[in-house]
């Protein structure tokens, strides 16, 4: 048997990588938790928290494609052994994606209040936004260099590194939100929603530092930037100007799901806020087998081992699978204690508990989902990922959202749009993926 398709090759290099995938869910997790659970105004700003943390990953999710198509392109030399014709386009992704934050900052900073108005936030909800949000964007460019950092890693086929970084990411940001927002009595005064956004950016700085640290200690690979542009420059750029695309639609379905549960109130929003946070927390989990898929995939694909790729695609459809069903059994045995760890007010448990049985429902469908969006990022077959997502975003989710609202499901509109979303990106990537690697096996 292959050995990159064993069991234990695979899970050398998913479970570091689910280990890596949730730290980012964890800080917002965090974030959730500790503000729900605060003596002052603790609804408005768990629901604060949950407006900041949409827009947020969006941006992330927009310009942290770097990490996708980083991997695939070093995979890919990985698999064809020519890895040192890439060695400094790390250096020069990373100088392109961390400037294009820098502008971001500059541009929606001033303009803060307008930016989630658009969310429905109001009065009390929009102070906190903006005050939480005017500290946690400067943590942007620190979190795509790690991003982008990370990506490297994944295309030289190691998760290790990532993993560690992202543990003491996760754990500085654990140990900062407790002291900075609850204080220290007679020593720290309590910071609230300000002390969240403070503990998530320093986090974010030290995982850059340490990000940079292992880059040049355990790889060839420089950071110093250099010209001219690699010849792989451009189809870095294309990938990622459909990824962008791709990923504009992503936020879409975000955008509207966060704005209908913000209009139908303050509970709602809160109630939501945990409900996403758990969804995000199962989606970046199983991103540990997706990355695996997308690491070996590209891989595979340099090699031009095309029966490889068909196995490998069994091997992770089974492991999606036990991994999403295994979720669920989880979130349903600790169903009542998920949502009192959040949040202590009635009425946002209330609806909660009235929702979150979807969210648990669709972990099998997204484990599929999500493993075969790896794979087709480390073919580098961005253009169809795009065009799967614009599809699933505005033909079936957002009439559907809409649909839904009309008869006053609330937050069931949301979750039963979402779940339909979820199958018409997945069910396209595995007959496309199976249809074209079956005929390239049997005729390599």
């Amino acid at each position: 048997m292959n050995r990159t398709l064993s069991f234990k090759h695979i899970n050398k290099l998913a479970i570091p990588a689910l280990i890596a995938g949730i730290s980012e869910p964890i800080l917002s997790i965090t974030d959730t938790a500790i503000v729900g659970n605060m003596e002052v105004n603790a609804t408005e700003s768990l629901a604060a928290v949950g407006i900041v943390g949409t827009f947020i990953s969006m941006l992330i999710w927009v310009l942290g494609q770097t990490r996708s198509a980083i991997s695939s392109i070093v995979s890919q030399y990985v698999g064809a052994n020519k890895v040192d014709k890439i060695k400094n386009l790390p250096a020069q992704a990373i100088f392109i994606i961390t400037s294009l934050s820098i502008i971001i900052i500059i541009t929606t900073f001033p303009f803060t209040n307008t930016i989630f108005k658009l969310y429905n936030a109001s009065g009390l909800i929009l102070n906190y936004t903006s005050e939480y949000y005017k500290i946690r964007v400067f943590g942007f460019p620190f979190t795509l260099f790690s991003i982008a950092v990370f990506g490297t890693f994944r295309g030289l086929q190691n998760t290790y590194y990532p993993m560690i970084i992202a543990i003491i990411g996760a754990l500085s940001n654990i140990i900062l939100d407790i002291v900075l927002v609850f204080g220290i009595e007679g020593f720290l005064p309590a910071m609230n929603i300000k002390g969240a956004a403070w503990a998530s950016l320093i986090s974010q700085c030290i995982m850059a530092i340490l990000s940079a640290y292992y880059l040049l200690k355990k790889t060839d690979i420089p950071l110093k930037l250099s010209f001219p542009f690699n010849k792989e420059i451009n189809r870095f750029i294309i990938m990622i100007l459909n990824l962008f695309v791709r990923t504009l639609a992503l936020n879409a379905t975000l955008y509207f799901a966060t704005r209908f549960a913000t209009g139908y109130g303050t509970a709602y929003i809160a109630a939501y806020t945990i409900a996403i946070n758990l969804w995000f927390f199962g989606a970046f989990f199983i991103d540990g087998y997706a990355s695996a898929g997308n690491i070996l995939s590209g891989k595979l694909y340099g090699a031009k081992d095309y029966k490889a790729l068909i196995a490998l695609s069994n091997k992770l459809m089974r492991y999606g699978i036990v991994v999403g069903i295994t979720l669920a059994i989880i979130g349903g045995i600790g169903y009542f204690p998920l949502g009192r760890l959040f949040s202590q007010d009635p009425e946002v448990l209330n609806l909660f508990y009235n929702t979150f049985w979807i969210v648990l429902v669709m972990q099998p469908i997204c484990a599929l989902a999500f493993i075969f969006d790896g794979m087709f990022k480390g073919l580098g077959m961005m253009k169809f990922l795009r065009n799967i997502l614009l599809f699933s975003t505005f033909l079936i989710f957002i009439p559907i959202l809409f649909l839904l609202d009309s008869f006053d499901y609330k937050l069931h509109a949301i979750f039963f749009a979402m779940t339909l979303w979820m199958i018409a990106r997945g069910l396209p990537l595995i007959i496309f993926f199976r249809k074209k690697f079956l005929t390239l096996s049997q005729n390599h």
